[in-house]
């Protein structure tokens, strides 16, 4: 019963309840788990999902790329055990890459909720684990050949049943793990968040009953649905294509990774065609996802408000088997989200024809830079440090780009704190900051990348990974200049100089210094536009050197003072502005 007639006050009261649930559950999980890539980076998401796999709501800040999947693992699930094999009580655990379609640790942990006996949604929560087995530790399965390189694959099992735990399937877990205190505890953690969910979903139908909440999802989802037709539909309808490379697979080094999208608009309605995107590889890099497709379609039509299946009700995906993006199992999926940035932006890019003051110029395009360092401290403890570390957001029709931000597709993922990383691993953080210049010239310029420097004091292995956007640089738009790219370097003790590489499970001896730095955002109109003024506060704060200033914006400062020189700005610009005037 839907089309119950419902008064404004319990929708509203409803419409908040319902991502507050989610909301909660993030709180719980981050005060109870085990991991930093959990507490600290928020490697994680929270959410609500209806039996028929309509997502109704995330935690504020959950990873955006875990949205698109959460439903498939429902439907899969209830096509495994059945609607009537589901029972009060019960835990379930997934990450099979034939249908989550990601790296495998990222852990699914879901309850069902019950109401008057019948089975209403699922409470949810997909996280990072550190270690699954495997290949896993960390971010460590480059060069993974099969899922099983990877590390455990948990197919829609019940480790708890009717609320009594399956021992042997909890021992078997925990015996394949190098971290089972760590990954163990996060599991509690996720499960008392599902369980807390449970217990506000409960108050919530004894208070309203049941076809007073399912009448306000689908009205949630109609609403939710209406709005993102409307901001498509001020679109002009129409075919628009854009595309852009990864620099390789990892395995065959020369050949790039062709991103295609061919995004249409029709009344408005948005269909999102990646059937120009590479074939499925051999090396880890394939995902199965609408992750990107969906990333894309809610920044353009309302990134702030919450999210839920009414969403991406006026989007059709199309992927076909075998693409990189809807890779077959058993496709090796280690590096699923490698290329998941890049689809967003090239999607967003791709409409810029039509809402050139809406769309930004590219981000990073990387899923962070990842800084990964592990291995066996003296006194025989295992350590691992793991962080992400933001780079560039492309320059806007309005401002500037944020500076040091992750990925679009990664919500309100952070990098693990300094304190944090000294206190748990045999590292000193030398520094971390902002890389001047390496946000792309433009009216609007490129956000900043960051560069973390690391000296170790323990012998252990580092994924030593540089970005996978180096060749093809985040793009600038409308005149706008290119960001610049990152690297990995490594300095062992006693040598002068970093040497850049890219390398999985790097064994360095203690005393060695890592400097990760990732890609900046690309530039949004013509450089020579920029306000002087705002051109001088960038070299006072760092962001542009002096050269810089001149040699990409045309603006003339006093060495001494910064203090611009008019006349010879207005002299230098109008040089520059000439068809091939030198810089």
């Amino acid at each position: 019963m839907t089309d119950l007639k419902l008064d404004p006050v319990t929708l509203e009261v409803v419409r908040s309840a319902l991502p507050a649930i989610a909301n909660e559950m993030a709180v719980d999980l981050t005060r109870t788990s085990y991991n930093m890539m959990i507490y600290e980076v928020r490697d994680f998401c929270t959410s609500l999902v209806g039996v028929d796999g309509a997502l109704i709501s995330q935690n504020v800040g959950g990873v955006s790329h875990f949205v698109a999947d959460l439903g498939a693992v429902i439907v899969d699930g209830v096509k495994q055990h059945g609607i009537k094999g589901f029972a009060p009580g019960d835990v379930i655990i997934t990450n099979h890459q034939a249908v989550a379609g990601q790296h495998l640790n990222n852990i699914v942990i879901y309850m069902p909720y019950f109401f008057e006996g019948e089975l209403m949604m699922f409470s949810m929560v997909r996280a990072h684990w550190i270690d699954v087995g495997g290949m896993s530790t960390g971010f460590s399965t480059a060069g993974a050949l099969d899922p099983w390189m990877e590390g455990l694959q948990i197919d829609q099992l019940k480790i708890y049943e009717a609320g009594k735990p399956d021992e042997k399937l909890l021992k078997m877990i925990r015996d394949n793990i190098r971290f089972p205190d760590s990954s163990m505890g996060d599991l509690r953690s996720q499960i008392a968040a599902c369980k807390l969910a449970l217990r506000r979903l409960d108050e919530l139908y004894q208070k309203f009953g049941r076809d007073t909440i399912t009448a306000v999802i689908a009205q949630i989802f109609r609403e939710t649905e209406v709005k993102c037709r409307k901001i498509v539909s001020t679109f002009p309808d129409g075919v628009y294509e854009a595309e852009s490379f990864i620099d390789s697979d990892g395995a065959n080094k020369a050949e790039p990774l062709r991103i295609h999208a061919r995004v249409t608009i029709a009344q408005g309605h948005m269909t999102i065609d990646l059937s120009g995107c590479v074939g499925q590889r051999r090396a880890a890099v394939n995902s199965r996802t609408l992750a990107g497709a969906r990333v894309a379609y809610k920044c353009l039509t309302a990134p702030n408000e919450p999210v839920n299946e009414g969403s991406f009700a006026a989007l059709d995906v199309i992927i076909p088997e075998g693409n990189i993006m809807m890779a077959k199992f058993p496709a090796p999926m280690a590096g699923w989200s490698t290329i998941l940035p890049t689809v967003t932006d090239v999607i967003i890019a791709a409409l810029a024809p039509a809402a050139k003051e809406l769309v930004p110029a590219a981000h990073s395009g990387i899923l962070g830079g990842s800084v990964v360092f592990y291995g066996m401290e003296p006194g025989g403890k295992r350590f691992l440090l793991q962080s992400i570390e933001g780079g560039g957001w492309g320059g806007r029709p309005t401002e500037d780009g944020e500076n040091a931000s992750v990925s679009i597709c990664q919500g309100d993922v952070r990098n693990g704190t300094i304190e944090t990383l000294e206190l748990k691993n045999p590292v000193v953080v030398l520094s971390r900051a902002l890389r001047p210049d390496s946000g792309g010239p433009g009216k609007f310029r490129g956000g900043l990348a960051i560069e973390i420097h690391v000296e170790t004091l323990a012998e252990g292995r580092w994924n030593l990974h540089k970005p996978k956007r180096t060749k093809f640089p985040p793009w600038g738009l409308w005149d706008g200049k290119e960001g610049r790219v990152g690297d990995m370097r490594l300095r062992r003790p006693g040598e002068n100089n970093f040497k850049s590489m890219d390398e999985s499970r790097y064994l360095i001896p203690p005393g060695s210094e890592v400097s990760s730095s990732t890609n900046g955002g690309g530039g949004w109109g013509n450089p020579l536009e920029r306000e002087p003024e705002r051109v001088q506060a960038d070299v006072r704060d760092g962001y542009v050197s002096f050269e810089k200033a001149h040699e990409d914006y045309g603006v003339v400062l006093d060495p001494r003072d910064l203090a611009i020189d008019r006349d010879a700005t207005v002299k230098l610009r109008a040089a520059m502005a000439l068809p091939g005037a030198a810089e």
